[in-house]
């Protein structure tokens, strides 16, 4: 991004100020200012001297207008803390997916006739987008909350995988299934990283939740033995028992395989007393691949479902779905162009050229475009706006 930006909000102009001062489209400018791409159609020098007389003509002083030719250090999601250190780039996520979360600007909801942020945490149930993959996905928590099962849910960051734990969550209210959610801020895999999930931890939270008022037995088998029964007592009374671990991926080996025990050992009769669903990043696929030895016996008794990228075939039909809910007609905000431009940034933008559109990388470009498109004074978003974002 060129200083341009700073040089004209110094100034009280905007953008498509600049771009009518020197006859160029404002999706150009925004290119030129955001990207440093210069148009093919006029001279590059002829082009600086026209912005730097307009800056001039408004009060602009020439060694400002000279810096503002230069590179802008890109910002940093925390900019008092120290830049993150260089890391591999195949432990990194992709840039798309690492965006900042792109709030609808005052400015850019006026603009637009907009109540509210088409991308905004849901309200409802009702206003969830649901492709095949997710409804098979959602049914599949349902009916193992519900009835029995061990499920793994695995997703990339923004795919989906909280919101399907809530809706879950929406939908077990009135049924007889209590679900047991351990504490699992700062888990990590290891005690030297943050705090270990342990097979008594979720003990613990077992029986916090079944049986608040029975204080836990002191010993680790006398919990277990202590669980067991509590477990057994509340299935007789009519209720269904599910645990739902997030982050999952953060899980300890030793403790997979102690979930599988609990699995095999929590019974009553031919029923099973505990339904277990793990939702994590795809670092858990790697724990559970049958090729692991030390998890072959929990890979193969668990169901892995994996939420997929929005189909890009399916990405008009998502927008429009988010679009509707902020009561708008997707027409309104973006033409075609836009949305293709979407599918060409984020269709092949992840490792190894995979699709990146994913709820929340859509959901972050769009706004940002519809935020520059509301800067530069366009009535819709086109792919020339989505390419300046």
């Amino acid at each position: 991004m060129l200083r341009l930006k700073e040089v004209l909000a110094s100034l009280k102009l905007g953008q498509a100020d600049l771009a009518r001062a020197v006859k160029l489209s404002p999706a150009a400018i925004a290119q030129l200012i955001n990207h440093n791409q210069w148009p093919k159609s006029i001279n590059q020098s002829q082009l600086a001297w026209q912005i730097a007389e307009y800056l001039m003509q408004n009060g602009a002083q020439f060694d400002v207008v000279r810096a503002g030719f230069e590179e802008m250090e890109p910002p940093r999601a925390n900019a008092e803390a120290p830049a993150t250190p260089e890391t591999n780039d195949e432990n990194q996520e992709c840039p798309n997916m690492l965006m900042a979360k792109q709030a609808l600007r005052p400015d850019t909801k006026r603009a637009f006739g907009l109540v509210r942020d088409p991308f905004d945490d849901l309200r409802s149930a009702d206003e969830m987008y649901l492709s095949p993959d997710i409804r098979y996905i959602r049914e599949s928590m349902y009916q193992t909350a519900r009835h029995d099962g061990f499920l793994a849910v695995v997703g990339e960051s923004g795919a989906g995988k909280s919101t399907l734990r809530r809706d879950l969550a929406h939908r077990l209210r009135n049924e007889p299934v209590i679900v047991i959610e351990p504490f699992v801020l700062g888990m990590e895999d290891n005690d030297a990283k943050g705090k270990s999930l342990k097979a008594t931890h979720i003990a613990e939270a077992v029986m916090a939740k079944v049986s608040p008022l029975e204080k836990p037995k002191s010993s680790p088998e006398a919990r277990f033995a202590q669980m067991h029964t509590t477990l057994q007592s509340s299935f007789a009374a009519g209720y269904r028992h599910v645990l739902i671990i997030e982050e999952a991926h953060a899980i300890p080996v030793p403790t997979l395989k102690h979930l599988k025990r609990m699995r095999d050992q929590l019974e009553h009769g031919f029923d099973k007393l505990l339904s277990i669903i793990l939702i994590g990043q795809p670092e858990l696929l790697v724990k559970l691949s049958p090729r692991n030895g030390d998890v072959r016996e929990v890979a193969q008794r668990i169901e892995i479902a994996q939420l997929l990228p929005v189909p890009k075939g399916e990405l008009e039909q998502h927008l429009a779905f988010r679009c509707k809910h902020a009561n708008k007609q997707l027409d309104e905000l973006i033409d075609q162009g836009g949305i293709h431009a979407i599918v060409e940034r984020l269709g092949s933008s992840g490792k190894d050229g995979a699709s990146q559109l994913y709820p929340l990388a859509i959901g972050n470009l769009f706004n940002a475009a519809l935020n520059l498109a509301a800067e530069i004074g366009e009535s819709r978003v086109t792919a020339d706006i989505v390419k300046g974002v």
